[in-house]
């Protein structure tokens, strides 16, 4: 890759503290040490309808999903981090890989996705971390053609982990482990491109 890698960053929740905002926040960290150029945004930007198909060819296409599209297509990875919601994935989350991954005037079906790859993590209160709601993230990811990469990581007992309503990780193991999947994204572009 003669450029750095592009990376977005992301998280499945809308809430203002939470977990997945902060761990992905420390996974960017990881991808910037290891030279990557990394945007980060906070889906409550980009509020969309749920995805329908005839308000789609009705209504035209959602003008932020637009800018969505517009964002992912100049970036090569993706860094993802979902809550678990019960045992699957947000929401908001699944609605904005909906919209972006419709066709458009712009784009194809799929085209700004396709081929890119991805990393995921998720984060949870509770003892399993959001493993759940990984493996269907991965499922989604795949079916759009996405390299998603075979590590991942889940933070259980999120609230533990952090200072307070702080971005500030105090558990060094889960945060060096989530800077070395940044790390290795950057690393997997690097070899693909």
């Amino acid at each position: 890759m003669t450029r750095s890698a592009r990376i977005l960053a992301f998280a499945g929740s809308l809430r203002q503290h939470a977990y997945s905002k902060r761990v992905v926040k420390i996974a960017l960290k990881g991808a910037e040490n290891a030279g990557a150029e990394v945007t980060y945004i906070d889906l409550g930007d980009y509020p969309m309808p749920l995805y329908n198909q005839d308000d789609h060819e009705e209504l035209g296409f959602h003008g932020n999903a637009l800018r969505l599209q517009n964002l992912i297509a100049q970036h090569d990875g993706f860094l993802i981090a979902s809550p678990e919601y019960n045992g699957s994935l947000s929401a908001v989350l699944k609605n904005t890989i909906d919209w972006a991954s419709r066709k458009s005037d712009q784009y194809e079906m799929g085209q700004v996705f396709a081929g890119k790859v991805a990393a995921i993590m998720a984060s949870s209160p509770g003892s399993l971390g959001g493993i759940r709601a990984l493996v269907h993230l991965r499922g989604v990811l795949t079916a759009l053609r996405l390299i998603v990469l075979p590590q991942e990581i889940s933070v259980p007992f999120a609230g533990d982990k952090f200072n307070g309503n702080e971005d500030e990780m105090i558990d060094e193991k889960v945060k060096r482990n989530l800077e070395n999947l940044g790390a290795s994204l950057v690393e997997t572009l690097q070899r693909l491109h």
